[in-house]
């Protein structure tokens, strides 16, 4: 520790530029009706992503508890009991992510439309994130691809049809280097071609929305059963940075629990432990969530974007190195 390390990183007037903007995403969902919650920090069940590491908290008595990786869960706990249209901003936490955009802890909204699908929540989020900025950034009209049109255009593949094999061939000839570890692994390796091909291309002066998935990336999106199935999922990109994941939600139990387990499998193929499924969230499944999309976004990214940050840090009052 040094002299000056008890002093905040971020400058006042990214404060500032915070608490605005937090006021105006409050003052959104108060025009549009939007009902603001609060759902406990801390639960017994963890994410079984593979991809997200949950933080334990053991307390002095009782079981192991988590810190949220996300609120979604007990969200969705509250539309089963009949909420309506719901959103919170609040804080989250995830393992292992520390870099220019991530944080182990940082700042989420996370809602809820009842009877909008992921098309139309597309639609609401663009609007939304136009009033939050307005005055910072100038915002162009929005974009609208489809997953299977971004990857054609800048992986060079189809990534509903094709092979694992042939992916990894394509992300190659564009001069990514393919690691041998999963090379087999279609999920990480769209994944590694949506970070390091597609998202830098995305959000040049307006909002980019891929949506449109294949159903290997469903996670809690329902998937639009056709000739080729694709995962009702969209993402949203601003000056190359994925600010918000929405989902057309996922409200079969049946479906849940066996992605739930897919993913438990997932994690012990890679040597992750294993973690505590949400039994009261696929209760509340079971006794029905309404028909509704739902979205995440990431709020300190947002305020990179708006005060030109190049890392989170800049905008955090105390980042992960201070603390």
């Amino acid at each position: 520790m040094t002299e000056f390390d008890w002093r905040p990183g971020v400058l006042p007037e990214a404060l500032r530029v915070r608490g605005e903007m937090l006021r105006r995403i409050r003052r959104y969902f108060e025009k549009q009706r939007v009902l603001e919650v609060e759902t406990p920090a801390l639960s017994r069940a963890a994410t079984t992503d593979p991809h997200i590491g949950s933080i334990a908290a053991t307390p002095r008595n009782g079981p192991v508890r988590y810190l949220q990786a996300s609120p979604e869960l007990a969200m969705k706990r509250l539309l089963a009991a009949g909420s309506g249209d719901i959103y919170q901003i609040c804080r989250v936490f995830r393992d292992d992510e520390s870099g220019a955009l991530h944080n182990p802890e940082f700042t989420m909204l996370e809602y809820y439309r009842l009877g909008l699908d992921h098309l139309a929540l597309m639609r609401d989020l663009s609007a939304l994130l136009t009033e939050a900025t307005a005055g910072w950034i100038g915002l162009g009209e929005p974009e609208y691809l489809t997953y299977s049109e971004v990857f054609s255009e800048h992986v060079g593949c189809d990534p509903l049809r094709d092979s694992a094999e042939l992916l990894a061939l394509a992300m190659s000839r564009r001069g990514l280097d393919v690691p041998d570890s999963i090379r087999d692994d279609r999920d990480a390796l769209m994944d590694l071609a949506m970070a390091a091909l597609v998202s830098p291309t995305m959000g040049s002066g307006r909002l980019s929305f891929v949506y449109d998935f294949p159903p290997e990336q469903a996670a809690l999106a329902n998937i639009r059963r056709a000739e080729t199935p694709v995962a009702e999922r969209f993402e949203v990109f601003l000056s190359g940075a994925e600010l918000a994941n929405g989902f057309h939600e996922l409200v079969d139990a049946g479906e849940q629990r066996g992605r739930f387990a897919a993913e438990l499998g997932r994690r012990r193929h890679l040597g992750l432990p294993a973690v505590p499924v949400d039994e009261r969230f696929l209760a509340a499944l079971e006794a029905g969530v309404p028909a509704c999309s739902g979205v995440a976004v990431g709020l300190d990214r947002l305020l990179m974007c708006i005060t030109g940050a190049d890392h989170i840090d800049q905008v955090l009052a105390f980042g992960w190195t201070r603390i």
